[in-house]
């Protein structure tokens, strides 16, 4: 393998890894003990532009599903996030941000409700199987708590719905934003969701048969051959400019929901009750000593931000970058960082230490970015 990682069972090929391994990924990483696609034979700037103006099928088969099926299936699954469960239906795909007992963030998965007993978490990088499971015994709920042979593959971009609607037919044309709806295929009947990790518009495709996880790529990628398919992966430059975050990049358990921007997920009337309340209702009440912002960074091209980089205003750090990479679209480099309560707004001019010794000049900007004029 090409990019040198040495793989075992212990790190998960999936159903699409002899598809994309024929169309020349040069890299990968690694998300929930699973290969995740990161690099193919463009540079992240040609990925980014093709991205935005094309069509790609993204091996996302890490993002691993945990089902919990059951008569109080949809109790657990309310206890484990503070987003206000109540009114949501079967076919709906809801941003459920997970929280332990100080409020700290445990994973930010889609939850998908395919039933009123029945729910799929899909995750980013944690172990919430095992997190759901000590929940679920520790209260003696009857909940089944497992992680199903279910595979995403994302199609994203401008032409995804081109493309989806010529396999699954023009009736997912009507899907809404975050909603789903079963489409046939090879005798199974497949979620397929309007969602994805881009701001390019897309769809993703839940495959519950590992087995014919090479018959759903190429089909897919047989149908898009004249819309200039192409093999692709989250794209860093895409998701920094749209404000998209990474769970393990820009937050982990020490950070909490409301600090990281996701106060309208979160419920604070008192109603709903759920694991870190009343940590998070006293976050909500003294209002967070941070948030996460975007950072333009002067400069030619930084490196990879492998490592947190200071963010100062004078001889005070208010903040670390995350998440760093030159924008074509900006002519700068965009960052994501959170930033102290008193040097958040937007148009602060803040300096970012690069890892050489060089100071930028930078300036805080919401997320997410607004496009130059």
């Amino acid at each position: 393998m090409s990019s040198g990682l040495v793989v075992s069972r212990r790190n998960r090929r999936t159903p699409y890894t002899d598809c994309v391994e024929a169309l020349g990924v040069s890299g990968y990483s690694i998300v929930n003990h699973t290969l995740l696609p990161k690099s193919f034979e463009r540079t992240v700037e040609e990925d980014y532009w093709h991205l935005k103006e094309h069509l790609q099928l993204w091996d996302v088969g890490c993002q691993r599903q945990v089902e919990l099926r059951g008569p109080d299936a949809a109790r657990l699954a309310q206890w484990m996030t503070p987003r206000d469960l109540r009114t949501m239906q079967a076919g709906q795909c809801y941003y459920a941000p997970l929280t332990d007992e100080h409020a700290g963030l445990v994973n930010d998965p889609v939850l998908i409700k395919r039933a009123s007993d029945w729910f799929w978490f899909s995750i980013a990088d944690s172990d919430v199987l095992l997190w759901a499971k000590g929940l679920a015994l520790g209260m003696d709920l009857d909940v089944h708590v497992s992680e199903p042979d279910v595979w995403p593959l994302a199609v994203q971009g401008p032409r995804a719905e081109d493309l989806v609607a010529s396999v699954f037919g023009n009736e997912i044309r009507s899907i809404r934003y975050f909603e789903f709806r079963q489409c046939a295929f090879a005798g199974r009947n497949l979620v397929v969701a309007r969602s994805g990790y881009s701001k390019q518009g897309g769809f993703e495709i839940y495959l519950d048969d590992s087995t014919l996880g090479s018959a759903l790529w190429d089909t897919l990628w047989q149908a898009g051959v004249d819309m200039q398919i192409a093999p692709g992966s989250p794209n860093l430059i895409e998701r920094i400019e749209g404000g998209l975050l990474s769970y393990g990049n820009e937050m982990t358990r020490q950070n909490n929901p409301l600090e990281i921007n996701l106060d309208r997920f979160c419920h604070l009337a008192g109603e709903v009750d759920y694991i870190g309340r009343t940590a998070l209702e006293v976050i909500a009440r003294q209002g967070p000593s941070r948030r996460m912002r975007g950072v333009l960074v002067d400069g030619p091209p930084c490196p990879p931000c492998a490592k947190p980089w200071p963010v100062t205003v004078g001889e005070t750090q208010v903040g670390q970058i995350t998440s760093a990479i030159w924008s074509p679209l900006f002519k700068k480099n965009v960052a994501l960082s959170l930033i102290q309560k008193n040097h958040w707004d937007p148009g602060t001019q803040v300096t970012v230490h690069l890892p050489q010794g060089d100071q930028m000049n930078s300036t805080i900007v919401k997320l997410p970015f607004d496009p130059p004029r």
